[in-house]
């Protein structure tokens, strides 16, 4: 344990000697001042979120806007996505969705996100596929097909949605999950590939979550 402790201290010391070394080389002193506020500036928002939030944040997301670059993008109001997301092609969101980390948003053959959606960390959403381009050596063109997800979906963490589908409205996507085939409105789904296990059912002001059989 002693020795770990000792060989971790070692690294970073000489990680700090190797980069300090490198901004100098790079641009002296100017360059070392600016690396210096910057870090500054990130303990000082790093604070302040786990004060406040209580939470620990990659700098990009200290630093930048989710809310405004949903608004950059065209979303819908109140909507939200992280700096990790990638966005392609013609991509709408509505109204107050959440758009986690690390997510990928295709929409090169048109996607088309609702409002009051959960799009958790992860998730993969993909309008075009390239199976044909590769095996013909790239004679073939990519194919694309639209998707669309309906109002109030959660879909969640790393679901990988192919081309073709439609989510309908007030369904759940589970963990992990590959939709290939489209989504009734208020379905419970889950699996590779996603299968209908449930439904969503609003009963006396409440939401139940029931299952065929048990999960």
């Amino acid at each position: 344990m002693v020795v770990q402790t000792f060989s971790s201290q070692s690294e970073n010391r000489f990680l700090k000697m190797d980069r300090d070394k490198a901004i100098e080389e790079s641009g002296g002193t100017d360059l070392k001042l600016f690396y210096n506020k910057i870090q500054e500036l990130h303990q000082s928002l790093s604070e302040s979120f786990k004060n406040s939030f209580n939470r620990s944040l990659p700098f990009p997301d200290e630093l930048l806007d989710r809310w405004k670059r949903a608004q950059n993008n065209g979303f819908g109001k109140g909507a939200s996505i992280y700096d990790s997301s990638y966005i392609f092609g013609d991509v709408k969101v509505g109204e107050n969705t959440w758009i986690g980390p690390f997510t990928i948003l295709d929409g090169s053959g048109g996607l088309e996100i609702g409002s009051f959606c959960s799009i958790s960390a992860g998730v993969q959403i993909y309008t075009h596929d390239t199976v044909k381009w590769a095996l013909s050596s790239g004679k073939y063109q990519p194919k694309k097909d639209s998707v669309k997800i309906g109002d109030s979906c959660y879909i969640g963490p790393n679901v990988l949605i192919g081309k073709g589908v439609e989510i309908g409205s007030y369904s759940v996507i589970g963990t992990q999950s590959f939709v290939n085939k489209n989504i009734p409105p208020n379905s419970i789904a889950f699996g590779v590939p996603a299968k209908i296990v449930g439904e969503v059912v609003f009963e006396k002001g409440d939401i139940l979550l029931k299952y065929f059989s048990k999960p």
